[in-house]
């Protein structure tokens, strides 16, 4: 082995292996604090991002901003959907306060003369990907999350998201009510081809 070769690291292989997320009507307290939360978005934002654009931000929902936001989300939806039941709204009442702390991954990807503004926005999703695993390394579970308000501009200004931009996801962050049981994975013989073979 080149000194330069990366070490394995069993660690990482095992939390691969076992790596799931909990439903967020599955979590509650505590959440984590906000050294925390900033430390698992100084670690998401360690993610392949060509020309070093950061085309991302974070919105970080927590404390009572998450049921006056998810009060307002409601009001839209029941005016959306005038034949929604009382089970729904209920639900959409608690959108954000489900879990302790909610953060918006939100996609700046714009026209680039450089750099393709596909790679800007799978950028976004490898910095929600790398939030869930940031929060389940400080001991947190998470659930990357896209409700109907990321994609309803309408929802925009109430969630803080300026025009232009996108949510690419909500990470839902908290502590697991129970341990998630593992589901079927896909067989690698259906979703992977070797290249000549």
């Amino acid at each position: 082995m080149h000194e330069e070769d990366m070490p394995v690291n069993a660690a990482l292989k095992t939390y691969l292996e076992t790596r799931r997320s909990v439903p967020a009507f599955q979590m509650c307290e505590p959440g984590p604090s906000r050294p925390e939360i900033e430390e698992m978005l100084k670690l998401a934002s360690r993610v392949p991002d060509h020309g070093k654009l950061a085309p991302w931000r974070f919105i970080v929902y927590a404390g009572a901003v998450r049921e006056r936001i998810s009060l307002e989300l409601a009001d839209m939806a029941m005016a959306n959907r005038p034949d929604i039941s009382e089970e729904m709204i209920a639900v959409e009442k608690s959108r954000l306060t489900r879990a302790p702390v909610v953060v918006a991954v939100v996609s700046q990807a714009a026209p680039h003369p450089k750099i393709p503004e596909w790679e800007q926005v799978m950028s976004a999703g490898a910095v929600c990907l790398n939030l869930v695993m940031a929060a389940n390394a400080l001991g947190y579970c998470s659930n990357w999350l896209s409700e109907w308000y990321a994609f309803d501009e309408n929802a925009y200004p109430v969630l803080g998201v300026a025009a232009g931009e996108k949510v690419a996801g909500f990470i839902h962050i908290g502590s697991p009510k129970v341990q998630p049981a593992e589901r079927p994975r896909p067989d690698l013989a259906d979703i992977v081809t070797f290249a000549g073979e």
